[in-house]
């Protein structure tokens, strides 16, 4: 009996619970219970902590947005507002947009203008001059240029010109040479019954005949340069009028006799050369390059070639130009040993040839005024 008992004693506060190891005890039941209470308590005074942390920042950053909005920020307001502009504009027909060229082939560009389109440059849209590709006028992978829209269709999508731009600034550029007054070289590139017709700033203009201040050879006028001035000038009306004989009249008053111009050499015969100086050709005879015998002109110039020359004669009226570089020459034979030299003393000789001249007229004058008394009394 007292066995008993005391078994039922011991196992009476026990429950045993079918499929666990372990029993569970009273007190162990009465600790689960306290256990969520005490973690509850625990985790609303972290949130609490937490809560109050935001209000914190929140408040300060309020009021940092109301006394420095921008401290703390890595970039100013304008390049917020440029980077906004890069990204975001308007794609209309005659916009202007800032692109970088990443790519080309044989009819033109591509190019990036930072929008969601893709957008290309067509070959004939990239100047006003005639290329063979976009690479001859430097539109390489990261070139950027200023370009303007002139279309927009499906397959390219933006379609870009820099021609349409470097034709208002051509009409822009002769308005500012016509009202100065300024003599310019055109290329001839083509005739008509009219008159020539020249490419001036890359713009066509027409020289008609009756401002040709001489006839030139019909075959020979193709890629010819010529000085011309500006007669008018409308970009509304695609009208470029230009004259040969307003721009050789203003040269032909610069070039006296005895004075010393800077040209080029044009080309070579037999008898001379053909030096351009301002615009006008002048004839550099074969006995007028030194005082030393010269049997192959070309064994001392070559076309290209820069001189100084003095002008020896001038016809206006047959537009023709007599030149000499003997007569500056520092001693005789320099322009085939040292041509540096007579470039570089030309004004200097030039100087001393007119003060020989000079002083030539004024014995001459001297010798006529002393015979003159002889002259009259014999014709008495």
């Amino acid at each position: 009996m007292a066995m008993a008992s005391l078994t039922q004693q011991l196992t009476g506060g026990l429950k045993w619970t079918p499929f666990l190891s372990k029993p569970t005890t009273h007190l162990q039941k009465q600790k689960r219970g306290v256990l969520p209470i005490v973690c509850s308590i625990a985790i609303s005074s972290t949130q609490n902590k937490e809560r109050a942390l935001l209000a914190e920042i929140f408040a300060e950053a309020y009021e940092n947005c109301r006394n420095a909005p921008l401290q703390g920020v890595s970039f100013t307001v304008d390049q917020l507002t440029e980077t906004v502009d890069k990204y975001d504009f308007a794609s209309e027909i005659g916009n202007k947009v800032t692109g970088t060229v990443f790519g080309s082939d044989a009819s033109g560009a591509f190019v990036d203008v930072t929008s969601k389109s893709t957008a290309y440059l067509p070959l004939f849209e990239a100047s006003i001059r005639k290329i063979r590709h976009v690479e001859d006028i430097g539109l390489i992978p990261g070139a950027t240029e200023e370009f303007v829209i002139i279309d927009e269709n499906e397959d390219d999508g933006l379609l870009l010109s820099l021609r349409s731009i470097q034709f208002d600034l051509a009409w822009e550029r002769c308005r500012q040479l016509q009202s100065e007054d300024v003599v310019v070289k055109g290329k001839l590139i083509d005739s008509n019954k009219g008159g020539l017709v020249a490419e001036v700033e890359g713009l066509k203009g027409f020289v008609p005949f009756s401002q040709l201040s001489t006839k030139l050879p019909g075959e020979e006028i193709i890629e010819m340069e010529l000085p011309l001035k500006f007669v008018e000038v409308d970009e509304e009306e695609s009208r470029l009028i230009l004259s040969h004989r307003k721009a050789v009249a203003g040269i032909q008053a610069q070039l006296g006799i005895g004075s010393v111009v800077t040209g080029t050499v044009q080309s070579l015969k037999p008898y001379g050369a053909f030096i351009d100086i301002g615009g006008i050709s002048g004839l550099l005879h074969v006995s007028q390059i030194s005082h030393d015998r010269i049997s192959d002109i070309e064994t001392v110039l070559q076309p290209g070639d820069i001189l100084k020359v003095m002008i020896l004669s001038h016809d206006r009226e047959r537009g023709r130009v007599s030149l000499s570089t003997k007569k500056l020459e520092p001693t005789p034979g320099d322009m085939i040993r040292n041509p540096t030299l007579v470039f570089d003393k030309a004004e200097e000789m030039a100087q001393t040839f007119r003060q020989r001249i000079a002083q030539a007229e004024a014995m001459a004058r001297a010798d006529m005024l002393r015979f003159q008394p002889e002259w009259i009394n014999s014709q008495q």
